[in-house]
């Protein structure tokens, strides 16, 4: 095998793209390993700013009355809820639209694409928003973060670039053995869109997961908040305790409010970030595929 050279200029570059990148990767986990940092200390060394990096007074009180409080892992079971069936609702919805018009004897279908590229680029405001969930009964439900969103314009896109590629005589030969368009898509489409769908299935759980605004929108009730809610109900006061009936260990909640919120983030942030690593390697390969042709 041989051995790449590389010119003085292309050596700079590289050195100042690892120097940039490192301290691009420091800069997003160093703030992280701070708020871990505090989850593991006490309420003392927090308040007077004796945490770093590593924790100081070391305990784990502030996860126990995380894993006691009821509300919170409620919040995070809805959280869990909507993250699962909202991502198969917006894979399903989206490989529904974009398998079609993907396909060249579909007919009307630049208009399809014209009418879905519209929605990106015009957004409909938050009132009609409001109006039309209120209209269709989805008021406090959780419905209301699951069904507006079911297609992303953007993921739609992508998913539709990747089944262009898909050779057409695979179809044609498909339907000639006598399968129908479902049974192609079953048997053929999905399980060769593997790459795409690991990809785009990890934009819409993170979505789903890190789900906020809309809740706050159209949930009033506490226990239907999802975990994210939960979070931003915590950091507005330093009564932690949101669910009487659960709080434990409430008279903690007054002494080290600080260290409970930062084990909330981080029992919050772990779960979506052990996805990736399974993932991984159909996220690459899908993102690089289905973005070469559009």
């Amino acid at each position: 095998m041989m051995r790449v050279r590389y010119t003085r200029g292309q050596n700079l570059f590289n050195m100042f793209n690892l120097l940039f990148l490192t301290a691009l990767a420091l800069a997003m986990f160093l703030p992280f390993l701070n708020v871990i940092a505090q989850s593991f200390s006490s309420s003392e060394a927090i308040i007077n700013g004796r945490v770093g990096l590593l924790p100081k007074d070391f305990t784990a009180i502030n996860y126990q009355y995380v894993f006691s409080d009821h509300s919170i892992w409620r919040a995070f079971g809805v959280s869990v809820y909507i993250t699962v069936l909202g991502t198969a609702i917006n894979l399903i919805a989206t490989a529904s639209l974009a398998y079609p018009v993907s396909r060249p004897e579909f007919v009307g279908r630049k208009y399809i694409v014209m009418m879905v590229l519209f929605t990106m680029v015009f957004s409909a405001p938050l009132i009609p928003n409001f109006i039309l969930i209120k209209n269709l009964g989805l008021m406090n439900s959780l419905w209301a973060l699951m069904i507006p969103g079911a297609i992303s314009a953007f993921n739609f896109f992508v998913m539709r670039s990747f089944f262009m590629q898909l050779p057409q005589e695979l179809i044609d030969s498909s339907r000639i053995d006598g399968c129908g368009e479902l049974r192609i898509i079953v048997n053929m489409v999905l399980p060769l869109s593997k790459p795409v769908m690991a990809s785009l299935g990890i934009f819409y759980a993170v979505g789903h997961w890190n789900t906020y605004m809309s809740a706050l929108y159209y949930i009033n009730k506490p226990s239907l908040w999802p975990l994210q809610v939960m979070l931003k109900k915590l950091f507005e006061t330093d009564d932690i305790s949101i669910d009487p009936a659960s709080s434990v260990y409430s008279s903690l909640a007054h002494t080290s409010p600080e260290g409970i919120k930062m084990a909330v983030i981080i029992v919050a942030t772990i779960p979506i970030i052990m996805i990736y690593p399974f993932l991984q390697r159909h996220f690459v390969k899908g993102m690089m595929v289905g973005s070469v042709k559009s």
